[in-house]
């Protein structure tokens, strides 16, 4: 796999012992030539596939025309990519950035400012959840609820407590007079995927409505059509007043983008916030072709058929596999959960050519694309079937 010499890099990634060097659709090939099934999707970002052809033939046809310009100017592809998003959500006002951290960064921002300088009352605290996943800057690093992702870190930024996921009384007794937001994701992706309850979405935004606090929705991996919905909060019938997305918004060209409702424009005024490569005529080009292609097939619609169908077959071909505890997620967001520690396991289904990754320590993560075939979940169903099946037998022997 690739040059074995002393690399440059900071080793601050678990690599997996793999150079992938091309991708088509659901497959992708590393540089000695072996062919994979991807049901990683980058992380939930390829998520029309590889080098999607709608996007290949935007991106072409920008990169004739402007590459950069300063956000000091008018970019018409903002415009237009900012429209399609407000038309077909909830919110009203977008900001454009370069990734999910950033989106989020954002977030925290807009609440702490909408209500400091435009309700003037100073509130600043925002709850957020054990086992959440909202980036590595200092303020989302914070904001998540995972004490490995901030070791090493201190002094941490203040304004943030923890609440337990699915837990509505135990949020309502953090609310005080500091408070200004609650931060959510609707499925801990990077926890474990972990599903909020209906329930529990809904009194969540009962105590947003009771207290006056913002409701923050982060989709930087369940947006765009992830979990059968093109935003995972219409899964609950709840309009949030801020939410994010990144990773699948640009079929894998750096973006992520800030919505929010029109309450909360007057807070971003000129000068408060800014990115010099948020929002790029390239960027918006990508994310146009993207989510027009979404829009224009039905995708978040197939993905709900599609997860079904992947959580079913999953199902039947585990049942009976000691090693595995249970099956859930939403759409094609799949967590395979485990009694034990999944990193070999991981290694097993990679050394049968099909790309997985975790969530967590006991969690094996599902995240095809978008037109993955039945043909090829029958086939990946059938490679995790195989290569678990020794640690279910493992597992009984103990």
């Amino acid at each position: 796999m690739g040059d074995q010499g002393k690399s440059a890099l900071f080793p601050n990634y678990g690599r997996y012992p793999l150079a992938l060097v091309k991708g088509e659709g659901s497959r992708l090939w590393d540089d000695e030539g072996n062919e994979y099934l991807d049901f990683m999707s980058g992380l939930a970002v390829t998520n029309l596939g590889h080098a999607p052809q709608s996007v290949k033939e935007k991106l072409n046809e920008q990169l004739d025309q402007l590459w950069h310009v300063s956000n000091l100017f008018h970019i018409p592809n903002q415009e237009k990519l900012a429209g399609l998003l407000t038309a077909n959500s909830c919110a009203d006002r977008v900001f454009f950035c370069n990734s999910g951290a950033e989106a989020n960064e954002a977030a925290i921002k807009l609440a702490r400012r909408y209500n400091q300088k435009v309700l003037g009352n100073g509130r600043y605290e925002i709850i957020t959840f054990h086992q959440s996943f909202h980036g590595r800057t200092l303020a989302t690093l914070t904001a998540t609820g995972q004490g490995k992702v901030q070791e090493g870190f201190a002094p941490l930024p203040q304004g943030f407590v923890y609440a337990p996921f699915n837990d509505a009384d135990a949020v309502a007794s953090l609310i005080n007079a500091n408070t200004c937001a609650i931060m959510l994701e609707t499925v801990q992706a990077e926890g474990g995927v972990i599903t909020a309850t209906p329930t529990f979405i809904k009194a969540i935004a009962e105590l947003c409505e009771q207290h006056d606090l913002l409701l923050i929705v982060d989709e930087i991996q369940t947006g765009m059509g992830r979990t059968g919905k093109l935003f995972s909060y219409e899964h609950y019938g709840i309009e949030p007043d801020i939410f994010t997305v990144a990773k699948g918004i640009a079929s894998g060209f750096p973006m992520g983008a800030m919505l929010a409702k029109e309450k909360l424009a007057e807070a971003f005024s000129a000068g408060s916030h800014g990115s010099t490569f948020g929002g790029t005529p390239i960027a918006t080009a990508a994310g146009i072709a993207t989510i027009e292609t979404m829009l224009a097939e039905g995708l978040p619609a197939r993905v709900a058929e599609l997860g079904d169908y992947l959580q079913a077959k999953l199902k039947e071909a585990l049942a009976g596999n000691s090693f595995v505890e249970d099956i859930r997620g939403k759409g094609l967001l799949i967590g395979i959960g485990c009694t034990q520690p999944v990193a070999a396991a991981v290694a097993a289904i990679h050394a049968q050519r099909l790309l997985v990754v975790t969530a967590g320590p006991q969690v094996i993560r599902l995240l095809p694309n978008f037109y993955v075939t039945r043909e090829e979940i029958d086939r990946a169903v059938a490679i995790i079937a195989s290569a678990l099946a020794p640690y279910g037998a493992e597992t009984v022997k103990a």
